[in-house]
């Protein structure tokens, strides 16, 4: 989801242009592996960047946000991503989903100018997961609401107001990431807010925990005109309070229409067993064919990342055949000269279409089938590939798909990943 957001937010020609990135989330799949240098690799960035991870609460992107502000870290790229594991059964279930937001700071064309800040440090305990746990604990939600977010929020409120000299009136848009269904409208009507309230998807994709309210600050981006007034909180063993000024892009672009083309890619499963066996939850028996060791030759990895991780081909320079993998030799029979050297491109945004297509019901895959097929891309490459986000009988020569970063193998003796790319429909 990370990876989506950067593609979404920064064209691949002006990712040379990223000075730094940085990550928040609570759920990161390591405890000790750096997600932003993962997201950073497979999204084409230069690598002499800065990178780092923040967690530890839910206002961790907020807070990424202030301190990035603050350090005037001009070409940042900042990436909230949440994928939560609650508890079945429970409400946080049904109320919890997943998704990830990126944003680039800079000085000019901004879609937003940040125009005050203001933070409180707390110890108040709304959720808690301790190392080692996969779910949170909740507090009970009235304590939350009426001693958490009814208490501690507004004096923050005040004060970034204050140092912006506006009043709450001059406030259009309000963006606040709760749990608690309802507790966005009950905080805005407790300060006196009477403008509009972002978070109409959440019934559509849940609450996405730290993303949640860089998620609503593009929703509320995307309804703003020119000199509105947006202020976002963040809440989580204190309080964040920024206070931005919309430009006039945002209402020249298309803001909007991408942040509907992102929920509509959605695709329902009335499947529950099958959701919880992609979230751990429940321990199936796959049978013989999914006893595989699946470790990850680490140095190969590497040795193959420049190809790997931002799916770059290799052009012939004697042809210009487009080949993937770069072999040692052009792969055009009539050719086969040295690829040593080869220009490399990228085909991640390549356009691309089914050539040939098979649902393999044999082989192990955590969701049957295993569909896989050649993808012509009209540079000419052709490459074998897995096809995901559709039903086998959706999936047919000549449908066109784009290209999206997933998990290739699951190392799970050892708990580690391998990534790659995946053909979906466009």
């Amino acid at each position: 989801m990370a990876v989506e957001a950067v593609r979404s937010c920064v064209p691949l020609a002006k990712r040379s242009d990223v000075q730094s990135i940085h990550m928040a989330s609570t759920t990161y799949p390591y405890e000790e592996l750096s997600g932003s240098a993962v997201v950073a690799a497979a999204s084409g960035l230069n690598r002499r960047i800065r990178s780092s991870n923040t967690a530890g609460n839910a206002r961790a992107a907020t807070s990424l946000l202030i301190a990035s502000a603050f350090a005037q870290d001009n070409g940042a790229l900042i990436v909230a991503s949440e994928r939560q594991n609650p508890a079945p059964g429970g409400a946080a279930e049904m109320n919890c989903g997943a998704g990830a937001a990126a944003f680039c700071l800079g000085s000019e064309n901004v879609r937003a100018r940040i125009i005050a800040t203001a933070s409180h440090s707390v110890h108040f305990v709304d959720q808690f997961r301790a190392t080692g746990r996969d779910e949170n604990y909740m507090w009970e939600e009235r304590w939350v609401r009426d001693e958490g977010y009814l208490t501690l929020i507004p004096p923050v409120v005040d004060e970034v107001l204050g140092k912006a000299g506006i009043c709450i009136e001059d406030v259009g848009h309000f963006v606040f990431p709760s749990s608690i269904r309802g507790g966005a409208k009950a905080l805005a009507k407790g300060i006196g807010f009477s403008g509009r309230v972002s978070g109409d998807f959440e019934a559509e994709i849940g609450f996405c925990g730290s993303a949640h309210g860089a998620i609503s600050l593009v929703e509320a981006l995307a309804h703003a005109k020119a000199g509105d007034k947006i202020l976002m909180i963040g809440f989580g063993q204190g309080v964040d309070a920024v206070l931005f000024e919309a430009t006039e892009l945002c209402e020249s672009d298309m803001l909007a229409a991408c942040f509907k083309a992102a929920i509509d890619r959605m695709r329902l499963t009335a499947d529950y067993l099958r959701m919880a066996s992609f979230y751990g939850r429940i321990a199936l028996d796959w049978g013989p064919r999914s006893e595989k060791a699946g470790k990850a030759a680490l140095a190969e990895q590497y040795r193959s990342s420049g190809q790997l991780d931002t799916f770059s081909a290799g052009v012939c320079p004697d042809c210009g055949t487009v080949q993937f993998p770069v072999l040692a030799y052009c792969v055009n029979v009539h050719c086969q000269a040295s690829l040593k050297g080869a220009q490399s491109r990228s085909l991640i945004d390549e356009p691309a279409s089914i050539f040939t297509i098979t649902n393999d019901w044999l082989s192990f895959h955590p969701a049957p089938p295993l569909s896989v097929g050649f993808v012509q891309f009209e540079n000419g490459s052709r490459v074998l590939m897995e096809v995901v986000d559709a039903a086998p009988e959706e999936i047919a020569e000549g449908l066109q798909v784009e290209m999206r970063f997933r998990i290739k193998e699951r190392d799970k003796l050892r708990g580690y990943n391998r990534y790659f790319w995946k053909a979906t429909p466009a």
